[in-house]
């Protein structure tokens, strides 16, 4: 019980980190002293796109499944929890790329409001 309670509780903190990938910068403006943790954030997810890797939360999350006796995830945590489940296959290089647009977005209107980074 305990290592699903972890698988779960891993699988919650990878949609955070998820959410703070891409909305991060927008709460940086509310909170300047998240900007370096954000770029350190957004960087890592455009690192996982552009060279493959795979999140260490994801190896933690798939571990303590197969030791709870579940199924492991045998594809990432996006192809499982997202992709084909909350958007279709197709809308995949559309919605990173969104994605890729709402970060810069986040970083650059501050920018060009005059109010740069610290």
């Amino acid at each position: 019980m305990a290592y699903r309670a972890l698988a779960d509780a891993t699988m919650a903190v990878h949609f955070l980190f998820l959410a703070y990938v891409v909305g991060g910068g927008f709460l940086a403006w509310w909170r300047p002293w998240l900007r370096w943790p954000h770029l350190a954030a957004a960087g890592w997810g455009f690192a996982t796109i552009v060279f493959g890797l795979t999140c260490p939360l994801t190896y933690v999350e798939d571990w303590a499944r197969r030791r709870a006796g579940e199924q492991g995830l045998s594809r990432g945590f996006i192809d499982t929890y997202l992709t084909g489940v909350v958007y279709p296959e197709r809308y995949t290089l559309q919605l990173q790329i969104l994605a890729a647009l709402l970060v810069l977005a986040s970083w650059l209107i501050p920018l060009l409001k005059g109010r740069a980074p610290s």
